[in-house]
């Protein structure tokens, strides 16, 4: 039994797919095939079911891949521990993000990541939380930055900032004129949302005591906050911008957005990990560059309430 064997059994039973994992791999096809099926032989057990599309791995397969992803865990922690004695900030950090933080907060960070520490190599997926919690389980993400709280045994979350949520409203929406807006005063057909899976969907749900599709008479569905502030701009109607999104709007945008009344409705951003994790001096530089880029307002509670989610 090899560490390269264990590296392909992890990656098959990652992309359920033998030429997809030799590629991850940069092997053939043929090598990976033979490593696994070597292995396979040597404990005398079907780690794979060959006969189904995509492969699975058997019974005692998934049981096998598991510690094998723990071995290569315990081995990836060796090469960090001497990574972290060297001077120069270097290896891979791999980071989930979710699309209502990535336009905003991925571009200053990736630009002074790269600036700072050459040597680092940054692999960034934006995708829910509900598929970086997935990833950072098994093992294919190091970190994730998404909102909190997850209320998840074995994630270890580290608070970052707190977004305060605002009313973007159209000059045509009767609400225009209003200071402050009550989430009651809040028409549910007026409201352009996130489609299904976004935290930040169940957020404003719950903002605005709105759970039943019932509650909607038009359905419109997009992982894009940008498009939902140009459908407010185009129509009557209203959406719910977090702060970082806010902070991008052009002068005559901000004559948009209205605050909701105190206690100020919020969103916990948190920096997430497994409680396995290794690379510990690359997330907490990572953590470091993200609270330099944050507004220092954003990085305390003070008169906020964090809104719920429903995961």
């Amino acid at each position: 039994m090899t560490l390269t064997q264990l590296e392909y059994i992890v990656a098959l039973d990652t992309y359920r797919h033998f030429v997809l994992a030799a590629e991850k791999c940069f092997v053939t096809q043929p090598t990976l095939s033979m490593q696994i099926q070597k292995l396979e032989e040597e404990l005398g057990v079907k780690i794979f079911d060959r006969t189904k599309q995509p492969v699975i791995p058997t019974e005692i397969g998934a049981s096998i891949i598991a510690q094998a992803r723990v071995s290569l865990r315990e081995t990836d922690m060796i090469k960090q521990l001497i990574s972290d004695q060297k001077d120069a900030l270097s290896g891979e950090l791999r980071i989930g993000i979710i699309p209502t933080l990535a336009p905003y907060l991925l571009p200053p960070l990736y630009k002074y990541m790269t600036e700072k520490y050459p040597q680092l190599k940054l692999v960034i997926k934006e995708t829910i939380t509900e598929e970086v919690i997935h990833e950072l389980k098994n093992s294919r993400l190091d970190c994730g930055i998404v909102v909190t709280p997850l209320k998840d045994q074995a994630i270890k979350e580290d608070i970052l900032f707190y977004e305060e949520l605002f009313v973007y409203v159209s000059k045509k929406n009767a609400l225009y004129d209003k200071k402050y807006v009550l989430a009651g005063e809040i028409d549910p057909n007026q409201l352009w949302l996130l489609e299904e899976g976004h935290c930040f969907r169940s957020q404003v749900l719950n903002l605005c005591e709105l759970r039943r599709s019932s509650d909607f008479n038009f359905k419109y569905e997009t992982g894009n906050i940008e498009t939902l502030k140009r459908m407010v701009d185009k129509s009557d109607g209203i959406t719910i911008l977090p702060e970082l999104a806010a902070m991008e709007l052009s002068k005559s945008q901000h004559k948009l957005v209205k605050r909701l009344k105190e206690p100020r409705p919020a969103r916990e951003v948190s920096l997430v990990i497994h409680r396995d994790h290794i690379k510990t001096k690359l997330i907490k530089t990572l953590k470091e560059e993200i609270l330099s880029i944050v507004p220092a307002t954003m990085q305390k509670l003070r008169d906020k309430k964090i809104v719920e989610i429903n995961y």
